[in-house]
């Protein structure tokens, strides 16, 4: 048994935000019908890289859901929708405010015709303010919401190194809908979800928000540090970087004495506070003084053994050849029908009763027009 069994989701997305938040449902059972205008999901012809012509971008996020072609330009097509609709639990879109209203396809409509429907809408800004037209781009998320403000080492602005915008809209928009979910066995009333990148990533300022309403300071980039302690960076080795995580003064205190740190007493040092006030001065000297004298290994293995957090800072490769990710299946694999054998990232949420599964590869466009069509409408 999945979690989600019998919960039918119809998804209107596309590109990156709206299809993760459907792959999260549908790795727990949802029935996904991904529905694809006539020349498919803009994310099947973004590449290279292919893989025997499909695009690793594409995917990537499709997984467990079935591919049928819609053209809500014609009428008929918008009817079999509503036919759909009728029998679905959740519908999820991605389009430009507006632009289901136009089609006489927004949540009002949809709930005249099914008053137990959930309507999750993903845009850029949200449906509603000033903002609420403008184009939802992941970089472009990421740099009025002040994410790029605090990105980089101040040598100029600087994005995270992949769409988490996206990623964050199509968590909380799967997060809405289980939440809508729940109501609904409560109320048998479905309802709107309205969400953004936007507010997905001011959602996720949390402590450097609370850092700027205490003072009123702008946060700074920090490259890899940490505005609130130190030293929790990365600090250059003699043949390279690792990160060291020096949470409280307790681990300081054994940092000092496990890297022999020779000017651990100093008291501009001594606390977390005192490490913040002279942060620049700190990391300076650890980097000139103290870690250029031993390998990253070395001193992985001399932080480890003195209990303090540290870590390698691994590439891709390093990361899939980790035995943590293979323990913890984090990367498993399926059989497509043209690409053949393709790696996909696991399930990142274990549940002991109700565990997520890869049961299908992501879909050919179109792939299951007949038996969604006679599922909806019965045999012709």
């Amino acid at each position: 048994m999945l979690a989600l069994d019998n919960v039918v989701v119809l998804d209107l997305t596309r590109i990156l935000t709206g299809p993760f938040c459907t792959m999260m449902l549908a790795d727990f059972g949802a029935e996904v019908i991904k529905i694809e205008p006539p020349q498919g999901d803009d994310t099947r012809r973004w590449g290279p890289p292919f893989v025997h012509g499909e695009s690793a971008y594409y995917l990537s996020v499709n997984r467990n859901k079935q591919s049928i072609i819609l053209d809500f330009r014609e009428e008929a097509e918008r009817a079999l929708f509503l036919d759909m609709v009728r029998e679905a639990d959740v519908v999820v879109e991605n389009y430009r405010p507006g632009t289901m209203a136009r089609w006489g396809l927004d949540y009002d409509h949809l709930k005249a015709v099914n008053p137990q429907i959930i309507v999750a809408s993903i845009s850029g800004f949200g449906a509603t303010g000033p903002g609420s037209t403008r184009p939802g781009y992941d970089v472009v998320a990421q740099a009025m919401s002040g994410l790029m403000a605090v990105t980089g080492d101040g040598t100029g602005p600087m994005k995270a190194g992949f769409s988490v915008g996206d990623i964050g809209a199509g968590m909380w928009a799967a997060y809405g809908i289980m939440v809508a979910l729940w109501a609904r066995a409560r109320t048998g009333e479905g309802q709107w979800i309205d969400t953004s990148l936007y507010e997905a990533l001011i959602s996720w300022q949390t402590y450097l928000a609370g850092n700027y309403f205490a003072t009123g300071e702008e946060p700074r980039p920090l490259g890899s540090a940490h505005p609130n302690i130190a030293p929790y960076q990365a600090l250059k080795a003699r043949d390279g970087h690792l990160v060291v995580a020096c949470g409280n003064d307790v681990l300081w205190a054994k940092m000092v004495e496990a890297c022999a740190i020779p000017f651990g007493d100093d008291p501009k040092f001594r606390t977390n506070a005192d490490r913040i006030i002279h942060r620049d001065e700190l990391i300076a000297r650890l980097e000139r003084e103290v870690f250029p004298a031993r390998s990253v290994q070395e001193w992985l293995r001399i932080l480890s053994e003195a209990g303090i957090p540290a870590a390698p800072i691994q590439s891709f490769a390093d990361i899939f050849a980790d035995p943590q990710v293979r323990a913890r299946e984090m990367v498993e694999s399926v059989e497509h029908p043209t690409a053949g054998a393709i790696r996909q990232l696991g399930i990142p949420v274990k549940l002991s009763g109700t565990p997520g599964e890869i049961r299908r590869p992501p879909p050919l466009l179109d792939e299951h027009r007949d038996e969604i069509l006679k599922r909806f409408r019965g045999p012709r």
